[in-house]
């Protein structure tokens, strides 16, 4: 599949089976994980007038290794962020694939690696998150908004979220949410305060954008985190207090791929399979899916996504589970 820049139109094309090189792994995809970010074209993922083969996670079987790769071998289930994913065939680099658990289905795996590893990132390499700490999750029930709750349960915080919709906040409830705040509006800084004993959270995940981030941030408490992962809103600009980030030693991050070379992005995935994989290897961490395309049915997956209708992660099936 590959989409062009300047339309965002998905095209179906046939194209030769890559070559693996060294340090990679051939792998016939099994599923594939949508992500919101691939499809916004002004999250310059894609130069004008281009058009590129899709998809950045997947999850399959190992179909051939190249050179100097020792952890795989051919016919070992894996998963990983990887482009080109919406595709019978993607390269995998080595350093970012990740044996799948036995209990795990291709659909569960496929919905982990670009997700999971993003909260990773926020919620300890950046976050410095601890056991016992606040977070407030902006956009909650979105991929990485159901990833980041999941996932701070699993560290042992509590997790404010917000959402628009009652429905989806109601669902969450099952994965630990401790605070369901019904709006899509900046007018949580009250609930959050009176919640936190009027301490503010320590780690603030906003995956909605700029027309929250002033409210995030007054939602902070002393030495608390703010991660920017995402701007569904298309906001791109906020006003920062100044004296609230002076007074408060606040620290304010972004987490993105675009601008990191390859070992860069490899450099987390040790920490994250000593973190994070015992959680889904026993079942503390099972990804929700919202739903499962079948292949041919992209565009409609993507329509499904744009409509803000699901709760997790949406996923592409290429065959049988």
């Amino acid at each position: 599949m590959t989409s062009t820049a300047e339309s965002g139109t998905l095209d179906l094309r046939e194209a030769q089976a890559p070559t693996v090189g060294a340090g990679q792994l051939l792998v016939r995809i099994r599923a594939a994980g949508l992500n919101r970010g691939e499809f916004i074209l002004g999250h310059g993922l894609q130069k004008a007038g281009t058009s590129k083969a899709i998809g950045m996670e997947g999850a399959g079987e190992v179909v051939a290794v190249g050179a100097g790769v020792t952890r795989f071998q051919a016919g070992h289930r894996v998963m990983g962020r990887c482009a080109g994913a919406f595709s019978e065939l993607a390269l995998m680099d080595e350093r970012e694939a990740l044996a799948v658990p036995d209990a795990l289905s291709w659909e569960e795996a496929a919905s982990i690696p670009l997700t999971f590893l993003v909260v990773h990132d926020m919620l300890v390499l950046q976050g410095r998150l601890r056991a016992g700490e606040w977070v407030l999750v902006t956009g909650v029930s979105s991929g990485v908004g159901v990833a980041s709750l999941q996932a701070a349960k699993a560290m042992g915080a509590k997790v404010v979220g917000t959402s628009g919709s009652r429905a989806k906040l109601e669902r969450l409830a099952r994965e630990g949410l401790d605070l369901a705040l019904p709006t899509r509006k900046p007018d949580f800084h009250a609930a959050v305060m009176e919640a936190t004993a009027g301490k503010g959270v320590d780690l603030v995940v906003n995956t909605v954008g700029g027309s929250l981030f002033a409210e995030c941030v007054r939602c902070m408490g002393f030495e608390a985190r703010l991660a920017t992962v995402g701007y569904v809103d298309n906001v791109l600009a906020a006003q920062i207090d100044i004296q609230a980030l002076h007074a408060k030693r606040l620290t304010l991050f972004g987490v993105s791929n675009k601008m990191r070379t390859a070992e860069q992005r490899a450099a987390g995935v040790p920490a994250f399979m000593r973190d994070f994989m015992p959680h889904f290897a026993s079942g503390r961490i099972k990804p929700v899916i919202d739903r499962v395309f079948p292949f041919d049915r992209l565009a409609q997956a993507r329509a499904h996504m744009e409509a803000d209708r699901h709760v997790g992660k949406i996923v592409l099936a290429m065959g049988e589970s």
